[in-house]
């Protein structure tokens, strides 16, 4: 009978004490908590030490190769002058403007 007593007593002690120690989430932080969880997923993972490695291999052989086209449009200009236009400058042009594109689009992502 005092066992059934001290337990009618002690459990709204204990009720009252874990009640307490859970308090509500106001509406807006569980909102931000959501929204950020969300554009977490969108953020693609970083790029390892070993493709940017390689991706800039690639970026200075395409800027090498952009280099050396850039430099023989303006002997093809000048044969354009006495009235010869070589066959290749136009495909030179063509991909001058195909290696810039990557490029900015590989350093401006």
């Amino acid at each position: 009978m005092k066992l059934l007593v001290a337990i009618f007593l002690l459990f709204p002690l204990f009720a009252s004490a874990a009640f307490s120690q859970m308090t509500p989430i106001p509406r807006g932080i569980r909102q931000a908590n959501q929204t950020e969880a969300q554009t977490q997923q969108n953020i693609p993972p970083p790029r390892s030490s070993s493709q940017t490695r390689i991706d800039l291999e690639k970026l200075n052989r395409d800027a090498d190769e952009l280099s050396r086209l850039a430099q023989t449009i303006p002997a093809d200009v000048g044969n354009i002058e006495k009235g010869i236009l070589p066959k290749d400058t136009i495909d030179k042009l063509k991909q001058i403007e195909k290696l810039s594109k990557h490029l900015r689009g590989e350093l401006n992502p």
